[in-house]
């Protein structure tokens, strides 16, 4: 993979700004262009880029690719064009305080391009996350400079070939290269920089963006926890959950990483997972729609998890609906493996997973289960299932996660019209649909004075007297 130097991307962002300052406002027509040369980039390499992914993974399921990758993509981007004109409208606010909004005077916000946004997206959904993103910055009216991940090298090279067949690149670019390449860029003057990754990168990332007061918006993870209430279905439950863990091989920011189970339900909810496993997945090692582990070092971390836990006692159940073996394979594949009432010094239960590895812990009361996420970092996702209204509003309203989902797992971050983003260690800032516009534009306010001399009538120009002092008073009430 190519590296680029820390100069030759400065000097990227320095024509892409000036080129955005001589093209001056960014028309509605333009804006819709550029999304729909992305579209287009988008259905005409879709098929290199799922193999570009799958290449990269070992094996990638081509449907997941096509549905969370390619349409997954396509929709925010659309969702982007249908609302363009609304969203650039300037909002009306009201004017104030008296005697200011007095005879004609007028207050409302104008939402500006912020110029240039860097992008430097993760490797587990590599095109998803470089495109979702472009619906926002490309609404907005922004040029873009794109550092993809080095962990997926074929799809990052498939990017960096296609995007110059559509794209200039004073309004798109993407840079390439490893770990020194994506510090440089950290520390590149953006007008904004969003991160998609580990938490403990992007304390890097947000250090060094900060050397210019580079705006941020960090889309982290961490530990999104899962409460099944007692009133809830348990085989609806288990299909929902164990589909969210199963998905890219639960390598996704927002897999559930860990459950609370009723401590008498804990042998029916295992029980119900493997059917729930077995339904989708009849085989695993050679079946096409099940993704292996990125690479060997994330292979190795994941079955570390499960050798510490089986090492030290705890009830480690493998569900493998064929009985494969699983120790001679030419990719990185593990079977969904749940781990009940695991110590929580277990290494399984301080880091985020990313893997088809389930905790399961059974709580008495719900208040326990309350208790523990909340004293543990706040995650991106929550996730409640049941039927009792009182109880799914207990837990909604005694903890914080960057959103929730209610009776399934993930699917709030397809909504384009809910802001995504975390909370705490789980990130910083939200996009997706108007608030990804209004992240990637600058909120100018803009008070207009009416014709009459306001200030003078009102007494608040020297020399002061009882003019100004019953203005004052006025506003006192």
């Amino acid at each position: 993979m190519q590296e680029q130097s820390r100069d030759a991307m400065l000097g990227l962002v320095e024509r892409q700004r000036e080129d955005y300052l001589q093209e001056g406002v960014v028309s509605a027509a333009t804006r819709r262009d550029r999304l729909e040369r992305a579209i287009s980039l988008l259905m005409t390499h879709q098929d290199r880029l799922v193999e570009a992914m799958s290449s990269d993974f070992g094996h990638r399921s081509s449907h997941q690719s096509l549905f969370t990758d390619i349409a997954g993509s396509v929709g925010p981007l659309r969702h982007a064009q249908k609302h363009l004109e609304k969203w650039m409208r300037p909002e009306k606010r009201k004017a104030g305080p008296f005697p200011l909004n007095l005879l004609g005077a007028k207050a409302r916000i104008d939402y500006q391009p912020l110029g240039v946004v860097g992008v430097i997206s993760p490797w587990n959904f590599p095109v998803n996350l470089t495109f979702t993103p472009l619906a926002g910055i490309l609404a907005a009216g922004n040029r873009c400079i794109i550092k993809p991940s080095e962990y997926t090298p074929e799809t990052s090279a498939v990017m960096a070939e296609i995007f110059p067949t559509v794209f200039d690149e004073l309004e798109i670019a993407v840079v390439t290269g490893g770990p020194q390449t994506g510090a440089d860029f950290s520390s590149l003057p953006f007008d904004h920089l969003l991160f998609t990754g580990a938490t403990s990168v992007a304390r890097h990332v947000m250090r060094a963006a900060a050397e210019n007061l580079v705006p941020v918006t960090l889309e982290l993870g961490g530990k999104s926890p899962v409460v099944v209430g007692r009133s809830a279905d348990m085989q609806k439950t288990t299909d929902a959950i164990m589909t969210g863990k199963m998905l890219n091989a639960g390598q996704i920011c927002l897999a559930p990483d860990y459950v609370f189970v009723p401590d008498e339900r804990i042998n029916e909810f295992v029980e119900s997972s493997a059917r729930s496993v077995e339904k989708m997945f009849p085989t695993l090692l050679d079946n096409p729609d099940y993704t292996s582990v990125v690479n060997q070092r994330h292979y190795e971390r994941l079955t570390g998890y499960i050798d510490e836990a089986r090492e030290k006692g705890a009830n480690v159940v493998e569900v493998n609906p064929a009985n494969e073996d699983f120790r001679q394979q030419p990719h990185h594949k593990i079977p969904p493996t749940l781990i009940v009432n695991p110590d929580d010094s277990l290494q399984v239960m301080q880091d985020e997973i990313f893997g088809p590895v389930l905790p399961v812990k059974g709580y008495g009361k719900l208040e326990d289960s309350i208790d523990y996420i909340n004293h543990h970092p706040r995650p991106l996702g929550l996730y409640y299932f049941g039927t009792d209204g009182a109880e799914e509003s207990n837990v909604l309203n005694h903890t914080t996660s960057g959103g929730v989902t209610v009776n399934d797992v993930v699917m709030h971050v397809a909504q384009e019209d809910l802001p995504f983003g975390g909370v705490g260690p789980s990130g910083m800032g939200a996009y997706h649909g108007l608030d990804g516009f209004r992240t990637f534009s600058h909120a100018k306010a803009v008070f207009s004075q009416s014709k009459v001399n306001v200030a003078e009538l009102a007494g608040l120009r020297p020399p002061y007297g009882e003019k100004m002092l019953k203005m004052v008073r006025q506003q006192m009430r």
